[in-house]
């Protein structure tokens, strides 16, 4: 490597750790931002009951709000069963926080608006009690629906035609599970369960679309999860490729090496032919280029020799850029990563960053289906998406 091309690739990482920075910085202003307004509005409304233990409540908030960050350290430093009930209680605290905020903010529009329109009467007393307790009900009772909820996946089914025939067979049937956040959250019960749940539906090939393991690879390991994967059934194999969170976590090579183990294919911008019928292509994710400067290849020069007789079907963890798939001639693109939101209003929010932010979308003759996963990150809960393991029947032309 040349010098030139060193001092390049060191500049483009600085530029990239400078990016990650400003993004942190955001976020934590937003978050303390946030935080305070919510201590403040349920302290004004709860008042009789906190006075006279303000320092208490507000040391008790302020440890409740830092729970996310520090259980992150705590995982480098302190790992353990008490650092594990940290992280469950901040994960909760970001969902708890942001129906909370969301809730208040609503309250002081329509309170203001009333104060507007009814400018010399004090119709509502505001904050009060009644409104600190139906704010806490609400939460309390979002948070019990969508832990239910994200707990309770679904199967979802799409029928596919390619417009391809391929000799000696007329049809496969697929299953793909993205995002499944392998870790504290979805143990090795979950994992089990999912397990069972696909080979009940008897699939030809099994797909895992990226962020299979939620960035500890370690506790994936030692917990003996690839075990489990291991015992996934199919005719074709189980074929699956990174996505983010592998990156993240800072060990995507010992993660292919567990999940290789565990008898999955990894492709890493590879493609496979699979039974001489139709190929499987596997992206790197976009992460790597992100985070390590590591560029992955270009779609066009992994099918440029390939036979474009035969059916392609692309995976690639974020559903991003598919113009480049409709270009290359992808039959069927296989995405997850968004998770449909993961909860309400977030899901709108996904609909307008990307172009199909779940379920099926057709191009031409260019098809993408994005699952919105089966885990979950961050707080274990799903308002307003659902967690899905997704099947599909793909047929060929005869």
């Amino acid at each position: 490597m040349t010098d030139k091309v060193q001092k390049n690739k060191v500049q483009k990482n600085k530029k990239i750790s400078l990016i990650f920075l400003a993004i942190l910085s955001i976020f934590i202003s937003v978050y303390v931002a946030g935080n305070y307004y919510v201590g403040l509005r349920f302290f004004q409304s709860l008042t009789n009951l906190i006075e006279p233990h303000s320092l208490l409540y507000w040391t008790c908030y302020s440890l409740l709000a830092t729970s996310f960050f520090a259980s992150r350290l705590g995982k480098r430093f302190y790992p353990g069963y008490v650092n594990d009930l940290i992280s469950v209680a901040g994960d909760y605290w970001l969902a708890a926080i942001y129906y909370s905020f969301l809730m208040w903010i609503v309250m002081d529009i329509l309170h203001h608006l009333t104060n507007l329109i009814f400018p010399t009467t004090q119709i509502i007393q505001y904050p009060s009690f009644y409104w600190g307790f139906l704010v806490l009900s609400l939460v309390f009772l979002l948070l019990i629906y969508g832990t239910w909820n994200a707990n309770n996946p679904q199967v979802v089914h799409y029928d596919i035609t390619i417009k391809k025939r391929v000799q000696n067979l007329s049809e496969i049937h697929a299953v793909m599970v993205s995002d499944i956040h392998l870790g504290l959250v979805v143990d090795n019960d979950r994992l089990d369960a999912m397990v069972s749940r696909i080979n009940e539906l008897d699939p030809d090939i099994v797909i895992l679309a990226g962020d299979i393991i939620d960035e500890d690879v370690r506790f994936f390991a030692n917990n003996k999860m690839p075990e489990i994967l291991k015992k996934l059934r199919s005719r074709y194999g189980v074929y699956a490729v990174l996505g983010n969170h592998e990156y993240i976590g800072g060990n995507s090579e010992l993660a292919i090496e567990y999940l290789q183990q565990a008898g999955i294919n990894v492709l890493v911008d590879q493609c496979m032919k699979i039974n001489n019928q139709f190929y499987i292509i596997g992206r790197d994710d976009r992460t790597a280029g992100r985070m390590f400067g590591k560029a992955r290849l270009e779609l066009s020069s992994l099918i440029e020799e390939i036979d474009n007789n035969l059916p392609i079907i692309l995976l690639d963890h974020q559903p991003v850029n598919l113009e480049e798939g409709q270009r290359n001639g992808v039959d069927l693109q296989l995405s997850g990563h968004t998770h449909n939101g993961q909860f309400f209003p977030n899901n709108l929010i996904a609909k307008h960053i990307f172009e199909n932010s779940w379920g099926y979308l057709r191009k031409g003759e260019y098809q993408i289906v994005v699952s919105s996963g089966f885990g979950t990150w961050g707080p274990p809960i799903r308002i307003g998406s659902n967690s899905e393991i997704t099947d599909l029947t793909i047929y060929f032309e005869k």
